[in-house]
């Protein structure tokens, strides 16, 4: 589990392609501090485990469910990307509870003078989102300020500018996105519910002679 508070901005330092994957090393002096083989560490929001620590730098592989799914499928070396070590039981939770699971990609559409920064929505994501609720971009834990059926707003503060790739983020770069996952627990069960209810009320299975 993550919590969205990115530890440092890391980079990629090299990308080898391998059959339907991906090998990454990623210069990360801090989270690789404490890192063994089979260790988590989220890289931009990504959730991927550590093959192998050597010199500040880590390697990981990146399958290719996940390079569909995620910009990593576009990294190459020289990228900066957000590092954070999966959260210790008992450690804070100072963002929302993330998995690192990517749900989907957006776009960084705009930033005003007042750090208020705009994303596209994926149609299929934006039932999920909610004014105020939490969302993860990059990995980077946000409060949702307004939501529309196709792009989101987060408030972004100077520190989060400065100690994530947020601050260098143009137009049209793509973002990993996580929205929140209890969100999609409820959804799960809240169709049972209705189903069951529509079944009910719609005077349930006939009975065949």
């Amino acid at each position: 589990m993550f919590t969205g508070i990115v530890e440092e901005i890391g980079e990629v330092t090299a990308v080898e392609q391998l059959t339907n994957a991906a090998r990454l090393r990623v210069r990360g002096p801090l989270v690789t501090s404490d890192a063994g083989h089979g260790d988590s560490i989220a890289v931009s929001g990504v959730c991927l485990t550590v093959v192998e620590v050597s010199g500040g730098e880590f390697t990981v592989d990146v399958v290719n469910e996940t390079l569909q799914r995620s910009s990593l499928a576009k990294v190459a070396t020289g990228d900066r990307v957000n590092l954070e070590r999966a959260t210790p039981a008992g450690g804070r939770l100072g963002g929302h509870i993330m998995q690192g699971h990517v749900d989907g990609t957006g776009t960084f559409l705009g930033r005003d003078e007042n750090g208020v920064t705009t994303f596209s929505l994926p149609a299929h994501l934006a039932r999920y989102v909610v004014e105020k609720g939490s969302i993860a971009v990059d990995g980077i834990s946000l409060t949702v300020a307004a939501v529309t059926d196709d792009r989101f707003q987060v408030a972004l503060i100077p520190t989060t500018l400065e100690a994530t790739t947020l601050g260098g983020r143009e137009a049209g770069d793509v973002v990993n996105l996580e929205v929140d996952v209890v969100a999609k627990y409820v959804e799960k069960l809240a169709e049972a519910h209705i189903r069951d209810q529509v079944h009910n009320r719609d005077g349930g299975t006939e009975e065949r002679s």
